[in-house]
């Protein structure tokens, strides 16, 4: 089975959480994708979605899905997104698509997050996938400098604009064993919009595409 085929099986496994005449919180990127292909399935059950990013909004009207605005959605059921990497505690490292800051804020209005990924992204500890911080772009240089106080290496991600109009960092050779801890001390940094770690809101649920298929752990 190919990665892409893994990915797939995970995204339809998160099918079965999809509750009749509800909103769904969809994330953003390739394992997502197929969700919203399978989400397209049952497009007539379902109320519509609420969206993390500009692409996957796109992907949801485009299957004629109709697409809310998180400002009028007080909650959701489900929030169902992939991660670039999870450890067994389900803290994760997300945003190597740009898109974390809507990423959590929709995770944060949704009562279970479920997280759908392939079985490259279990991890032991988290930070061989570069840590992605979105920054405001006048606070680049000073967020880069406190960053390698913290023990990385932040690389600027040269052309990347995310959907809030800001820049990332991309945090390098670091070793995240205490996740809630460095989420805080990165997002009080003056000018960090928010970190890519999701560790005081980790995943609800995980399912991994495998070579045997979907393995759900709840």
């Amino acid at each position: 089975m190919t990665q892409d085929e893994m990915k797939k099986a995970a995204g339809w496994a998160a099918l079965k959480y999809v509750e009749k005449g509800s909103i769904v919180g969809v994330g953003t990127g390739s394992t997502v994708n197929h969700f919203i292909d399978a989400l397209g399935s049952v497009k007539d059950d379902i109320k519509g979605a609420v969206s993390s990013s500009i692409a996957s909004t796109e992907k949801l009207k485009a299957l004629g899905i109709e697409v809310y605005d998180c400002n009028d959605v007080a909650l959701l059921d489900i929030y169902v997104d992939g991660a670039d990497e999870i450890n067994p505690q389900r803290e994760m490292i997300k945003g190597g698509g740009a898109a974390l800051t809507r990423e959590k804020i929709v995770a944060a209005i949704a009562k279970k997050f479920i997280c759908i990924v392939d079985s490259s992204k279990a991890v032991d500890v988290l930070g061989k996938f570069p840590l992605p911080v979105e920054v405001i772009p006048m606070a680049r240089s000073f967020v880069a400098r406190e960053l390698v106080k913290l023990g990385g290496d932040p690389v600027y991600r040269e052309g990347v604009i995310t959907d809030n109009g800001n820049v990332i960092l991309d945090v390098h050779n670091m070793h995240i064993s205490q996740a809630k801890d460095m989420e805080d001390k990165i997002n009080g940094l003056p000018g960090v919009v928010t970190v890519g770690l999701f560790a005081h809101r980790g995943a609800d649920v995980v399912i991994t595409g495998t070579p045997e298929g979907a393995r759900v752990e709840e």
